[in-house]
């Protein structure tokens, strides 16, 4: 078998292994919560017929094992269930919050890596000189920085007092790439601009540090290349397998780890349906999202790891 088709079974076996087994922990981890839905649900003054009642109508009565299996059966199929909280189909809202948060995360994205990129070429190129040291001191304070607080000066500095991404809402069920939403989507995106532009930055720096200092890069300087000819054509090439692990990383970082971000902004993503579930125990969307969540992580990982695989044949063979 070719080794690029059998490396890649061997990726997408293990993905959806651990797929498997985080639908498992993610199952068992809810049903541990404590409180019962639909006590919480009809409130401390309902009957014992009328919880009984509830927790026969959405399945609750049944053991852990045969829900589960059930609940897998249908994420198998793409059916993520019902909502218990509005008795919605989960697909309805799920999808159209997965597409807001891609787009969020795709306009970020686009000026995240290309700047991080360019920015860690730069601070090698000055390596230990002014410009290498004011890019590494202002990326260490924005790393320092959790993404709350990064939001909160956003909003301080752009929305309360230049009126910058102020507006209404944005409903889910309106075109994601209309002008209107990208206006309003400013602020969140930059948030997440700057939460992974250091550490991209940063890891981009690292590797091509790494590279130059190899022998065929001390051989060219003594030749008498200029020093970005030699970044250009020598050490960014073969630094680009550990930097698009550090883009691929990032990147799923953007995708499942904007739930801050878009409770901060009112954002109608995947986050804030996450968080809103949470807060009603509405268990299916719950479980929908973390499983669509680790699904979106480890998928990019994985071809994160094929990528530099490929960019990179000789880690094929790691001996």
């Amino acid at each position: 078998m070719n080794p690029v088709v059998s490396l890649l079974l061997q990726r997408v076996g293990i993905g959806v292994l651990l797929i498997l087994a985080i639908s498992a922990l993610l199952f068992i981890g809810v049903e541990l919560l404590p409180g019962d839905f639909a006590r919480n649900f009809l409130g401390q003054s309902a009957t014992p017929e009328a919880v009984a009642n509830i927790r026969k109508d959405l399945g609750l009565d049944q053991p852990v094992i045969t829900r589960y299996f059930d609940w897998l059966g249908g994420v198998v199929t793409g059916d993520f269930g019902e909502s218990w909280a509005n008795r919605s189909s989960v697909n309805d809202q799920l999808f159209k919050r997965l597409s807001n948060t891609l787009f969020l995360a795709v306009v970020a994205a686009i000026f995240a890596v290309p700047i991080s990129v360019g920015l860690g070429m730069v601070a090698v190129f000055f390596r230990n000189k002014l410009p290498d040291q004011m890019i590494n001191i202002v990326s260490l304070a924005a790393i320092s920085m959790p993404e709350f607080f990064i939001g909160y000066l956003f909003i301080f500095f752009f929305a309360l007092l230049l009126g910058i991404g102020d507006g209404p809402p944005i409903i889910p069920s309106d075109p994601v790439w209309s002008f209107q939403n990208i206006q309003l989507i400013a602020l969140p995106a930059a948030t997440l601009v700057v939460v992974v532009l250091a550490h991209m930055m940063r890891m981009t720096r690292a590797a091509i540090l790494n590279i130059m200092d190899s022998a065929y890069v001390e051989t060219a300087e003594l030749k008498g290349v200029k020093m970005m000819t030699i970044i250009r054509k020598h050490a960014a090439p073969n630094a680009i397998a550990p930097i698009i692990n550090v883009v691929a990383i990032n990147l799923a970082y953007l995708v499942v780890g904007v739930v801050v971000v878009e409770v901060i902004f009112a954002y109608p993503g995947m986050g804030q349906y996450f968080v809103d579930a949470v807060t009603v125990r509405d268990m299916p969307v719950v479980q929908a999202c973390g499983v669509v969540f680790a699904a979106v992580y480890i998928i990019l990982n994985m071809l994160a790891d094929i990528g530099a695989i490929l960019a990179n044949p000789r880690l094929m063979h790691p001996k």
